[in-house]
């Protein structure tokens, strides 16, 4: 495609978008295209795989900062004729310098090549994107990826993936050569990965998350707690007689494992409040209060309220 091709091209208007939309709103108008359109959905419809590559191409550059700022100027020049070729040898009207002058010299095809990813001679196939949803147990150990895709209207293929260790929600990875097919090569393809939250961790830089509810009386005496770890195994840990609400524990090496070393378990402690006392419970916990009342445990808080 010529790079003139390119630039006529109003990737706003292929979204549906005002010029005005924000980095979020293009990745989610893209993202309910891309359900509506994908190939999957509409085998040997040419019309909306068509629809698919157009919708692609437009997130490709206007979800890229830099090249959708390069695009925005490319365009606004298109548009007020600011593309046309100078007219005869050196004296023409030199508006195609001024555009060189804006991107660093070089003609509007140059420019526009560079852009969009293109080379002189062949263009290499199209990039294409899709989307995979995985659980929060294979975003940290790693897994493998097989996804069912067709291009150009081919027989679907089964494409294999390898998903690193560690990778969280919303992380692209790009199988080179996996794209639609082109006389310069194939282009590739990007996978977008939704990561299911898991019931009880979540995952912080190289650590791992978790919050362990305690009793109020294994907060305040001291106690043995069993810890549940991701990779199956239980840890015990052990809280010091009145360890306070919100205290995080550490179990080194219980984190992500990856090139650049092993993360951390960070557990934090939750203290659990009775919500209903038996008659008992009761008059133990007034004892308790009539025993401690001369403590004020917000002095130190009104104080540094009035600082």
């Amino acid at each position: 495609m010529a790079a003139k091709d390119l630039y006529e091209k109003d990737f706003y208007k292929i979204l549906g978008l005002p010029k005005t939309a924000s980095s979020s709103e293009i990745k989610k108008k893209y993202r309910s295209l891309a359900r509506e359109l994908h190939p999957d959905k509409n085998k040997g419809d040419k019309k909306l795989e068509e629809e698919f590559k157009a919708v692609s191409e437009a997130n490709d550059i206007l979800s890229d900062a830099k090249k959708r700022a390069e695009y925005d100027e490319a365009r606004s020049r298109y548009e007020r004729g600011g593309f046309r070729s100078p007219q005869g040898g050196q004296g023409g009207s030199g508006q195609a310098g001024d555009f060189a002058d804006i991107f660093g010299g070089g003609s509007p095809q140059d420019i526009f090549s560079n852009l969009f990813g293109g080379t002189r001679g062949p263009r290499r196939g199209q990039d294409l994107q899709t989307e995979s949803t995985i659980t929060f147990r294979e975003s940290i150990f790693g897994s493998t990826l097989e996804l069912r895709l067709s291009t150009d209207g081919g027989p679907p293929q089964t494409i294999t993936a390898r998903i690193p260790t560690g990778v969280k929600d919303g992380a692209k990875i790009r199988l080179k050569g996996k794209g639609a097919p082109g006389e310069g090569g194939a282009g590739d393809l990007f996978i977008q990965l939704h990561v299911k939250p898991h019931p009880i961790f979540a995952h912080k830089n190289e650590n791992l998350t978790v919050n362990l509810p305690v009793t109020f009386a294994e907060a305040a005496l001291g106690a043995d707690i069993k810890v549940p770890t991701l990779g199956g195994e239980e840890v015990t840990v052990r809280l010091s007689p009145g360890t306070p609400n919100g205290r995080v524990l550490r179990l080194k090496g219980r984190g992500v494992q990856s090139a650049e070393g092993t993360g951390d378990l960070l557990v934090t402690v939750e203290v659990q409040v009775p919500r209903r006392l038996d008659a008992p419970a009761h008059k133990a916990l007034i004892d308790f209060v009539a025993a401690t009342q001369g403590e004020d445990v917000r002095a130190d808080f009104i104080a540094k309220a009035k600082a």
